[in-house]
């Protein structure tokens, strides 16, 4: 009866410790921000774990060399704005997640949240670009005589 006891509380504890240790892992960041440029890629991945991969091109001058911001997503309403803001320039707010032992939560470590349109590009202190944004459609007013 003691030796069952005690073989049901190890398994609890052997299932218990990995469950604690992911919640952790996932709720917990080490770092968040924000990076701001033009989305140049965001697919739907993997086999098991499907999980949206997107790179962000970062230019902080004109002329300077792009360099890649890779992100990860879990939420499709986020992917589905990001692809709605594609071609525009654009913040994406992250979390930097440390400790996940796999890639299926991910293949990288940066978590975007949430995105937004960015109206302006300052290419230097004071040098501030305006966004050019697209048309309004043209509304119906065909109207019937």
């Amino acid at each position: 009866m003691l030796k069952s006891r005690a073989l049901w509380i190890a398994l609890a504890v052997l299932v218990l410790l990995p469950a604690l240790y992911f919640w952790a892992a996932l709720n917990w960041s080490y770092s968040s921000g924000e990076r701001a440029g033009w989305v140049q890629k965001l697919s739907h991945k993997g086999f098991v774990c499907k999980t949206w991969e997107g790179e962000l091109a970062l230019v902080s001058t004109p002329g300077a060399p792009v360099e890649k911001f890779a992100f990860t997503l879990h939420d499709d309403a986020v992917a589905a704005d990001i692809n709605r803001l594609m071609g525009r320039r654009v913040a994406l707010h992250y979390e930097q997640k440390m400790g996940l032992p796999t890639s299926c939560f991910g293949e990288t470590r940066y978590f975007v949240t949430a995105v937004k349109a960015t109206d302006e590009v300052q290419l230097a202190p004071g040098v501030v670009v305006p966004q050019s944004t697209p048309p309004a459609p043209a509304a119906a007013s065909a109207t019937a005589r």
